[in-house]
């Protein structure tokens, strides 16, 4: 699938029983000689688990049947904390968390989300697929788990409210608004006045439509397939945070696998990876306009007072000391000096 549309992907939703795209894979005349479970917490129709189950039925024909990997989307095994665990305990063997979810475990993952440090695209794979991701990848190694080279993209994430636009650091202040479970999340939102309240993706939705909180920030493809338009009415394009998914492995899971399977499924992953990297950017080129006709007023904003007040409030001069002088100096070999 070389080209992904939202209307080839809600077809391909359609086209997927309900139990999960792990019903989808073909059957083999055997049982696999290696099973494992891949869970996540996005929808069907996201590029992440249309790219997967394409990564998926590659490996599986490619090793010839002995690597059968069953996807268990849209939250199917719990949420982003419930999945962690797992895969940490061999419960599933395979996760994709975003670098905030990982950084309850492997903190320096977080490094990635510092407020406002990414301009654009270029900087973000200058990073991770070079220094900054490799300096990460050894950190989830010395916690047992596997990650795989190529990083998968969530996107830029913006700001949305149902209360009113968000034009400089002064509309932040007090406002409630939902962040990831990640102290790095809390520490900017709070360092820029707001009022955040860290919740599980699966409970977004509904602490929005009963006003529990007023806003969330999030890459625009999230917004629009979960959805929270219904629930928000305005869009702020920040790019405050560039996030994205770590896939990875359960250590011992990924270590039982024999050399030539491993690279199979290597292969496949982080080529899978790249194409969903290209099906973001495209999906970006157009979500913008289709949020607008289902009623997401959009305004643009200037990083700059942002950025000012992060700064004046010590945020990037506290998470350096947090992060480590040899982390800090590789993120900013690629995106410039912050403090």
């Amino acid at each position: 699938m070389s080209n992904i549309t939202r209307r080839s992907m809600l077809k391909a939703m359609s086209a997927l029983p309900l139990a999960g795209v792990a019903s989808a894979l073909p059957l083999t005349a055997r049982a696999a000689e290696f099973s494992y479970k891949y869970g996540n917490n996005l929808p069907l129709a996201h590029p992440l688990n249309v790219r997967a189950h394409e990564a998926a039925k590659e490996i599986l024909d490619k090793s010839k049947g002995r690597v059968d990997i069953k996807i268990f989307p849209n939250n199917q095994l719990g949420g982003d904390t419930d999945m962690l665990s797992q895969v940490r305990s061999g419960g599933i063997q395979f996760f994709t968390p975003s670098s905030l979810v990982i950084a309850t475990l492997v903190p320096v993952a977080a490094i990635n989300a510092v407020g406002f440090a990414f301009s654009d695209y270029g900087q973000v794979w200058k990073a991770m697929d070079g220094k900054v991701g490799a300096y990460i990848r050894s950190a989830v190694d010395k916690v047992g788990l596997y990650a795989f080279e190529k990083m998968w993209d969530n996107g830029f994430r913006q700001m949305t409210s149902s209360k009113a636009p968000i034009k400089t650091d002064a509309d932040m202040a007090d406002l409630k608004i939902r962040v990831p479970v990640s102290p790095l999340s809390i520490a900017m939102f709070k360092a820029l006045g707001a009022a955040p309240t860290s919740l599980q993706f699966s409970e977004v939705y509904s602490a929005l439509q009963t006003k529990i909180v007023d806003a969330q920030e999030n890459p625009l493809p999230i917004i629009q397939v979960a959805k929270l338009y219904e629930v928000q009415k305005y869009c702020s394009l920040t790019n405050h945070i560039w996030d994205g998914f770590w896939f990875i492995a359960n250590g011992r899971a990924w270590k039982r696998l024999p050399a030539d399977l491993q690279t199979i499924v290597a292969d496949a992953i982080n080529g899978a990876g790249l194409r969903q990297r290209e099906d973001i950017k495209k999906l970006n080129d157009s979500v913008q306009s289709d949020l607008q006709s289902k009623g997401l007023q959009f305004n643009q904003v200037s990083a700059d007072s942002f950025r000012a007040k992060l700064r004046s409030a010590g945020f990037y001069k506290t998470w350096k000391g947090r992060f480590g002088d040899a982390a800090w100096g590789v993120l900013e070999q690629a995106v410039g000096k912050l403090v």
